[in-house]
């Protein structure tokens, strides 16, 4: 496989030094992971996260003109994490989108009701975060009405000529 920048490959952890680590991707070509692209978070001793002989999954972020190959491994893995984050947005946006007007004030007042009855139910993961959204779009509009009606709305204030 050939190791162009961008690239997303898989290699093997060969050494480990205080400001990064070493990982094997090919027979003849190795790069560095500088500590501060490990992880997302921050990382005080990489023997933490990682331990030589550990596969791990990076992208090439640079090569130099000296033939360096600068990795990294939370790039590689925000990039997988982006795909999945992109699947969320849609089912978010299609969420949001949903035409509310259906609902009667009875049921939005009863949304305590559904949401700890949605606490107790089981499904995926997906499920879950539509009913999120669909509780917290609820309470949101519920409380965007309680402060327009204590402001007075815009509507007829005393302060209108």
């Amino acid at each position: 496989m050939a190791v162009e920048v961008g690239s997303t490959l898989e290699g093997q952890v060969t050494g480990i030094v205080k400001f990064g680590a070493f990982v094997k991707l090919s027979e003849n070509m190795a790069g560095l992971v500088h500590i501060s692209e490990i992880a997302n978070e921050y990382v005080s001793d990489i023997n933490d996260f990682l331990k030589v002989g550990d596969k791990v999954q990076v992208k090439v972020i640079s090569i130099d003109e000296h033939g360096k190959v600068a990795l990294s491994i939370k790039q590689a893995i925000s990039t997988t994490a982006h795909h999945e984050k992109k699947k969320s947005i849609g089912l978010v946006r299609e969420s949001l989108s949903m035409d509310k007007s259906h609902f009667s004030n009875k049921e939005r007042n009863g949304s305590n009701f559904r949401r700890n009855q949605h606490r107790n139910d089981s499904g995926s993961f997906e499920d879950k975060l539509n009913r999120f959204l669909k509780d917290s779009g609820e309470r949101l509009l519920d409380l965007k009405r309680n402060v327009e009606s204590k402001r007075g709305g815009g509507r007829g204030s005393r302060w209108s000529d």
